[in-house]
């Protein structure tokens, strides 16, 4: 058999408390487009070529078709950027008062950003270029 390798991470998912709020926050905010939404279930955002999907985790606990999932505390995901995109995404969190609680200088020019979600979650701008060594 051949060597199988897994290439990326097509889907990661959050779970939230509002889909309202989350959707003014991932769509009219940071930009993401809205794939589907089922009102009382989920939301489905596209990023680049991936998806965040954000579920309300006390419906999909109680998933009797699809395996059951859920979280609770403050999930992490970052979103990659073309390093010379970081500071124009800096700027823009700043001007939407999204606040930036942590920035964090990794090696050379190479930096990070973390800032929330409204239901706490932790999210992280980083440079395509960080993993690239």
């Amino acid at each position: 058999m051949a060597d199988l390798n897994l290439s990326h991470i097509k889907e990661t998912c959050l779970y939230v408390s509002d889909l309202n709020r989350t959707a003014h926050f991932y769509h009219s905010k940071l930009g993401l487009p809205v794939v589907a939404k089922v009102d009382g279930r989920h939301i489905f955002f596209k990023v680049g070529n991936c998806m965040l999907l954000c579920f309300l985790p006390e419906v999909s606990k109680m998933e009797e078709t699809l395996p059951p999932h859920f979280a609770k505390g403050k999930q992490h995901m970052a979103f990659g950027i073309p390093q010379k995109e970081y500071g124009d995404w800096k700027k823009k969190l700043m001007d939407l008062r999204i606040s930036i609680t942590y920035e964090h200088h990794w090696r050379d020019d190479i930096y990070s950003l973390y800032f929330e979600d409204p239901d706490g979650n932790v999210l992280e701008i980083v440079p395509n270029e960080l993993w690239d060594n």
